[in-house]
């Protein structure tokens, strides 16, 4: 089994900036990718990006490319999310999920494990 624990949301202005966190622990080995989605009131959840544990490939939504980055920190089996140039349509619940198999994936299905969530909050 394995945990995910988001953290690192909140409120911030437009155009300012956060972190996200995704703490992962239990079998770290059932995790061969690590993807973030996030959800807005009244919308499905949405990809936003991922990253290969392993070889650190990336993978974005067009709607976030050039403007959020994620990372990993191996030794901590921490996946980051930064946020910046942030806009109120960035509004959501941001999840982190981890999935089994090698590859990126855009799609919700290919995940196995996810977190509770973090509010992320843009106001205009």
């Amino acid at each position: 089994q394995v945990q995910l624990v988001e953290s690192g949301g909140g409120l911030v202005q437009a155009g300012g900036s956060l972190r996200l966190s995704c703490a992962v622990s239990g079998r770290t080995i059932s995790s061969a990718a690590m993807g973030w989605f996030r959800q807005a009131p009244g919308k499905e959840r949405e990809f936003v990006a991922a990253i290969s544990w392993s070889f650190g490939g990336t993978l974005y939504a067009d709607s976030v490319k050039g403007r959020f980055a994620i990372s990993r920190d191996n030794a901590r089996n921490t996946v980051y999310l930064q946020m910046n140039s942030l806009k109120p349509e960035d509004t959501a619940v941001y999840f982190c999920a981890a999935r089994p198999s090698a590859g990126n994936s855009r799609t919700e299905v290919a995940y196995s494990y996810w977190g509770q969530g973090t509010q992320v909050t843009v106001s205009s």
